[in-house]
């Protein structure tokens, strides 16, 4: 079990920002998923990795292949209270859930 969250490499985000944004997505994504699943991540260490995507075209496409995987995710969007414009989409989760299907959808990523 692993949960990937992708994040855009385009917005040029502060480390503190991004390190924000990667735990916002991974927490709403956690939340969305099904008991049994959250209990095997955690029990399993609750493997992450994070890995970057080019735009947010990227992310609602990524987004669109979990949901259809029905895999948990969540798209993030910037409150703006700091660096970037409100509803900015800055991140995405994926997972928890077992590495090849988290793997199906974001295997060809880089690491950030």
């Amino acid at each position: 079990m692993k949960q990937a969250i992708v994040a855009r490499r385009d917005l040029g985000m502060s480390p503190g920002k991004l390190a924000a944004q990667v735990a916002h997505a991974s927490l709403s994504a956690y939340e969305k998923s099904d008991p049994r699943r959250r209990s095997e991540w955690k029990g399993g260490g609750q493997k992450k990795v994070v890995l970057k995507a080019d735009g947010e075209k990227a992310i609602h496409e990524l987004a669109d292949r979990a949901r259809r995987e029905g895999l948990p995710h969540a798209v993030i969007r910037d409150a703006g209270h700091t660096q970037l414009d409100s509803g900015t989409v800055t991140t995405l989760a994926v997972g928890p859930g077992p590495d090849n299907l988290v793997d199906r959808i974001t295997g060809e990523l880089k690491l950030y």
